[in-house]
């Protein structure tokens, strides 16, 4: 049972990370690490951060009902994509031994921290392209980017296959799925945020559902955490757009990347023995 400071711990960590996860992506490095503190082991910590994340996302779907409507032929393949990639991560993960994912765990860390610091760049890529796309002269409907404003995606082999390997990330470990995703669709040829956000949510909230599904099947959760967190994820992706805008994006990304390196950091130092 966990100590009244680090259940509050918990609680703001993981609504800190449903915030985050509402309009950026990146909430686990936050919850993850909160988890390590309280003395979890890293296989558990890693099943119940992923279990108490899912409700905020659920919740952050309703924002963007209008494009999940608009792109609904578009999701459904997609999503098939994501649930299959999920299952295979998550099995993968479950049959890791604890020793294996502790070795693991400082580069998956930075690898989600370097996606993390990622994020800002690729995003100022898609305000460009987007609005290149909206002063180019009309194309034809063929077109990728005249598909892509139209909301109709061609997805290629090459990008399903890349999609297929986010998921498998995604099931595995899941921190920067969300920007890889986003890269993904930016290469699909889509332009409009907002879409690609919406068809974000619904992908990455299949991988870390049936991952989820895994997890407690397998015993890897702490519910009782779970249920904790799972509270603060939930205000966490309802609130996130004001909680951000209080907080300030560019200090929020600042405090989520100074903990991933130090995390990095401290995983990769020898421990004393």
């Amino acid at each position: 049972m966990v100590s009244l400071p680090q259940a509050l711990l918990l609680i703001a960590a993981s609504a800190l990370a449903g915030a985050i996860n509402s309009v950026a992506g990146g909430g686990t490095l936050l919850t993850f690490p909160a988890l390590l503190a309280t003395g979890q082991l890293s296989t558990v910590a890693n099943a119940t951060s992923t279990v108490a994340l899912w409700p905020g996302q659920l919740s952050s779907l309703w924002g963007y009902k209008q494009e999940i409507t608009q792109n609904a032929r578009t999701i459904a393949p997609i999503s098939g994509i994501g649930l299959l990639g999920g299952v295979g991560g998550a099995l993968l993960f479950a049959r890791t031994p604890v020793s294996t994912f502790d070795r693991l765990i400082p580069f998956l860390v930075l690898l989600a921290t370097v996606l993390f610091m990622a994020q800002e760049p690729l995003s100022r890529w898609q305000k460009t392209r987007a609005t290149t796309a909206g002063a180019a002269v009309p194309v034809p409907p063929s077109a990728p980017n005249q598909q892509a404003r139209e909301g109709i995606l061609h997805l290629t082999l090459p990008v399903g296959l890349f999609l297929l390997g986010i998921a498998v990330y995604g099931g595995y470990f899941g921190a920067g799925i969300g920007i890889l995703t986003l890269a993904a669709f930016g290469l699909m040829g889509l332009t409009n945020i907002h879409q690609m956000n919406g068809i974000k949510a619904i992908f990455t909230l299949g991988i870390n559902g049936v991952a989820s599904a895994i997890f407690i099947q397998r015993g890897l959760v702490d519910w009782k955490i779970a249920g904790l967190m799972a509270v603060g994820s939930l205000f966490g992706g309802w609130a996130g757009a004001g909680i951000a805008r209080r907080i300030g994006q560019k200090n929020v990304r600042r405090v989520v990347i100074a903990i991933g390196l130090l995390l990095t950091i401290s995983l990769l130092i020898p421990r004393g023995g």
